[in-house]
């Protein structure tokens, strides 16, 4: 594992996992331009990933991306050929983004490899994988 970086991973994981048939879930390590494949013909597209913008490990930020763009910041490019932001803003320019595009970043703290997730960055996952399945859920009612 990479410490907290993972969480995403870990989130798509137990999505997966809890959600069976009721939603595709993608497990997209460094998914980068991907992403914009991945929103192609979708109706409503979640994303979970690290969050890195200086806030306290196990802070949770919902962004809207179907209205706009979202801070370039907060999932910076340097692990993946293009950023979430940037990748989700080439779909929109590309019109290929869903109508309703929902990104949850966790903050992360510690990265190093070798490390399991941190105790506050495991209770945000637990928090947002709630919170998805709800989502999916709310969509399928």
């Amino acid at each position: 594992m990479r410490g907290d970086d993972a969480v995403g991973l870990l989130a798509a994981r137990r999505l997966r996992q809890d959600l069976g048939d009721r939603a595709e879930v993608i497990e997209a390590e460094m998914a980068g331009v991907d992403i914009v494949e991945f929103m192609k013909g979708v109706r409503v597209g979640i994303l979970i990933d690290a969050a890195r913008s200086r806030q306290r490990p196990g802070t949770i930020h919902r962004l809207d991306a179907s209205t706009g763009p979202i801070a370039v910041g907060m999932f910076p490019s340097s692990s993946h050929a293009l950023g979430v932001s940037e990748a989700l803003e080439l779909a929109r320019v590309l019109g290929v983004l869903p109508k309703t595009v929902i990104v949850y970043g966790i903050e992360v703290g510690h990265t190093e490899a070798g490390q399991p997730l941190s105790p506050q960055v495991a209770k945000a996952l637990d928090e947002v994988v709630s919170v998805v399945i709800q989502e999916c859920d709310a969509c399928h009612a």
